[in-house]
């Protein structure tokens, strides 16, 4: 059960249990999920954008998604989706309603073939969060504030290093979070937190112009 987000909510008041599941999190727990390799430090954010059908907002189609239910005689672009079994950890709603699927400490499916500073396979060591939205259109403001707080209480409890988009780890197959994430207004609510954690971010919007050198 989640614990009501409010105005008041300061990102200290946002945990991550013994379990891996965030306190105020709705659970729709996904059996598309493993352990992650022994060894191996979970450090890295990443962020991703989507919509079913695309460019539709506010349907259990992304949760009936993750979590292999998905009828696919709903909508014509879902019979593309048969094959598919992905997950994501968490899922920021256009309202700002956080839902979690995997536990943050196990491997969800998110990343796909990816690299993330000379180091492949990000699943192993990486936290996926999706944003509804899409390439082509802004996402909500209600969805800022909630993926800093979410992102310092993971990167508190983990150790986070560093976060990026899907475009920067896997630029030949991905585009998202896309042009109409704001990266600066992400930084700037990360920023509001006093004595929260740093993380480094990629430069520019665009995965051409990206590196991860920059630190707040």
């Amino acid at each position: 059960m989640s614990v009501p987000i409010t105005e008041a909510d300061t990102w200290s008041t946002w945990d991550i249990d013994d379990e891996g599941w965030c306190r105020q999190a709705r659970r729709e727990p996904s059996p598309n999920c493993d352990e992650r390799p022994a060894g191996v430090v979970t450090d890295l954010l990443v962020i991703h954008n989507i919509s079913l059908p695309p460019g539709q907002f506010g349907g259990p189609y992304i949760a009936d998604l993750f979590c292999n239910r998905l009828d696919f005689e709903a909508h014509p672009y879902f019979d593309q989706l048969r094959p598919l079994r992905v997950s994501a950890h968490f899922l920021i709603r256009r309202d700002g309603e956080v839902v979690q699927f995997v536990p943050a400490h196990r491997r969800a499916w998110h990343a796909g073939v990816s690299v993330f500073d000379g180091r492949e396979r990000c699943n192993d060591f990486s936290i996926g969060i999706e944003l509804e939205g899409t390439d082509f259109a802004p996402f909500a403001e209600a969805q800022y504030p909630v993926l800093a707080k979410l992102s310092q209480a993971l990167a508190t409890r983990y150790g986070l290093t560093s976060v990026a988009g899907h475009e920067h780890i896997a630029p030949v197959r991905k585009t998202d979070p896309g042009p109409c994430f704001d990266w600066d207004r992400y930084r700037e609510e990360m920023m509001k937190i006093i004595n929260g954690a740093q993380l480094r971010f990629p430069l520019g919007l665009h995965k051409s112009q990206a590196s991860t050198d920059e630190k707040f």
